[in-house]
């Protein structure tokens, strides 16, 4: 559980190999059309941009010393209009490639949301909640523009070396094994680097993955740190995660710029190797001014591309870092999912039977083990005992939100681990104690799990709850906009809204768990008129500490030691004299 921290690093479950970049090339060959368009532009914007020097030789070689007034003018004017032409051919290509770079963001953003989607309950227990966004948001925003442009670029700026290459000795071959001679030093250089790149990056994606672990958690505790007054530890906590992630930023930088710098030293020595060649050692008889004027501007021409070649190559190194993070992510198996002969589970009656069951969260550690237990459809159970008992691993194993280690739960003789899981949970009602509010209207988060539901059916169910009322003293009544998690409203209030929720999607099994206990004792009696009439000819589990509120229920199960440790009505159980009896005793002199 390691994971589940905001400081603790996140290591790759696997290494990255060149089998993640191939995957990345799915996404790619979906903008094939306008990539080519792109590169296409591109190419003929580089070609044009390269024939300037050769204008420039002329120029200074034949047309100035010929004293050509009116020639000098119409290479000057051929000489902009390369310019403003391969000017106009790469701003087209950018605005393709921007697009093109959005599309890619929009369908790796789409394949990651959507298995996020499907992940089991356990993903998620496992996680910090920042660790997973910064994936779908910050890591997929980093890669888009090496999948798209990068591609493009890299396939470019070796067509413009072997260009410039054929120019530079089609001008003069010497000066151009001069300018040649630099590459064996920065071939070496990147070497020494490249594997120290890797682990910066990775490094970096580590830090910035904590902080924004820690940033989220904080968000979403404000009003608990601003009750405990600890704004200031926090900013201890948060200002040591961000010194990490600003140190990790600078190695990784230093090694960066490594790059530049030497291509920047290699450039000024070649440029001036070819003046010290081109007039010391061959001299003016057989390099003229223009030869050399000419090749300084290609040599600062070819090592411009191998210039944006390394920047490509760190900007493939940070990427790569991303891409394992996003690869991993969509690698993580679905482990509850649909069986490959899985059925559709047909409208149920709701008997629930459980057959010896077994259950772990962490392997060796079980919950509950051997479970054995048969509810009649229609029948209201009620789940008592200690905290950490399982009573909430019960109702969950139910839904399948997790598979079981051992044994078989059967709802009307149905296997639910062979049945579609959509199936089966449409003809659920699950209440939270953690009353989930979606930002919206009260109205759309009353219809959520029933999108076809009626404007009649949607208040139907508030009054069934006791909704209703308040809902109505709000100026624009089911119209209200609520922020996400229902800032605006009490825990009371948002409760009976996911109850009303809940009931709209008339399920044939309901599961209660904790769910008034935010409401006060005045509307719970009134939702509980409402309730046993809803509660009539549904299976239904409840789960409650308050023990007055399940006295009524048709059996009492109360859950300790891995199992059932006691079962009955509550006359039955007070009669034992066991475990419920002492807690309900309990509970009675407490209040």
């Amino acid at each position: 559980m390691a994971r589940n921290k905001f400081d603790v690093d996140e290591n790759l479950e696997s290494p990255f190999n060149i089998r993640h970049f191939r995957r990345a090339l799915v996404y790619i060959r979906k903008q094939k059309k306008p990539m080519i368009i792109a590169f296409v532009l591109s190419a003929l914007s580089a070609g044009i941009a390269l024939s300037a020097p050769l204008i420039m030789q002329h120029v200074v070689d034949v047309t100035i010393p010929a004293k050509e007034s009116i020639p000098l003018i119409g290479w000057s004017a051929l000489m902009l209009a390369t310019i403003v032409v391969s000017v106009i051919l790469a701003t087209i290509r950018s605005r393709i490639m921007t697009r093109v770079g959005q599309d890619i963001i929009f369908d790796i953003r789409t394949d990651l949301f959507k298995h996020l989607q499907e992940l089991p309950f356990q993903y998620y227990d496992d996680r910090p909640q920042g660790k997973i966004l910064i994936r779908v948001v910050n890591y997929v925003n980093s890669v888009s523009d090496v999948l798209s442009n990068g591609i493009i670029n890299f396939i470019l700026e070796i067509m413009n070396l072997l260009f410039i290459a054929a120019f530079m000795f089609a001008v003069n071959a010497k000066l151009s094994l001069v300018i040649l001679a630099g590459l064996p030093v920065f071939i070496g250089i990147m070497l020494l680097i490249k594997t120290k790149q890797r682990r910066a990056w990775q490094s970096v994606s580590n830090k910035s993955s904590n902080l924004n672990a820690y940033l989220q958690e904080s968000i979403s505790g404000i009003r608990v740190t601003q009750i405990f007054t600890r704004e200031e530890r926090n900013e201890g906590i948060f200002t040591r995660l961000s010194v990490n992630y600003r140190k990790a930023w600078m190695k990784t930088m230093y090694l960066n710029f490594l790059v530049p710098f030497s291509v920047d030293n290699l450039t000024t020595m070649v440029t001036t190797s070819i003046y010290f060649v081109g007039l010391l050692a061959l001299g003016p008889a057989e390099v003229t001014f223009g030869v050399i004027l000419a090749m300084s501007s290609y040599a600062a021409r070819f090592w411009q591309p191998i210039l944006n070649l390394s920047n490509l190559y760190n900007s493939f190194i940070n990427a790569v870092a991303y891409l394992e993070r996003i690869f991993e992510t969509l690698d993580e198996p679905v482990t509850v999912s649909d069986v490959p002969k899985a059925r559709e589970l047909p409208p149920i009656q709701g008997r629930v039977t459980f057959d010896d069951v077994t259950f772990a969260y962490d392997p060796g550690l079980n919950i509950l083990e051997n479970l054995v237990f048969d509810v009649k459809a229609g029948e209201s159970i009620a789940l008592v005992g200690p905290t950490g008992a399982g009573k909430t691993t019960v109702v969950n194993l139910i839904s399948r939100f997790y598979n079981i280690t051992g044994g078989k739960i059967l709802i009307d003789g149905h296997d639910i681990s062979e049945v579609k899981l959509k199936s089966l949970r449409s003809q659920m009602g699950i209440m939270l104690q953690d009353s989930f509010i979606f930002s919206g209207t009260i109205l759309d988060n009353i219809r959520y799990g029933k999108l076809d539901a009626t404007e009649e059916e949607i208040i139907a169910a508030a009054k069934t709850v006791c909704a209703d009322d308040f809902i109505r003293e709000f100026e624009k009544g089911y119209m209200t906009e609520v922020n996400e998690r229902g800032s605006k409203l009490s825990q009371g209030q948002r409760q009976l809204i996911s109850f009303a929720r809940t009931l709209l999607a008339d399920p044939r099994i309901l599961i209660l768990d904790e769910a008034t206990s935010s409401i006060d004792a005045q509307t719970e009696r009134l939702l509980q008129k409402g309730l046993n009439e809803l509660l009539k000819g549904r299976t239904s589990f409840i789960i409650a500490h308050r023990l007055s509120t399940v006295k009524n229920c048709d059996r009492i199960m109360y859950v300790a030691d891995k199992g059932i440790a006691e079962s009955g009505s509550h006359d039955e159980l007070m009669a034992q004299r066991g475990r419920y009896y002492k807690l309900y005793s309990a509970q009675k002199m407490e209040a």
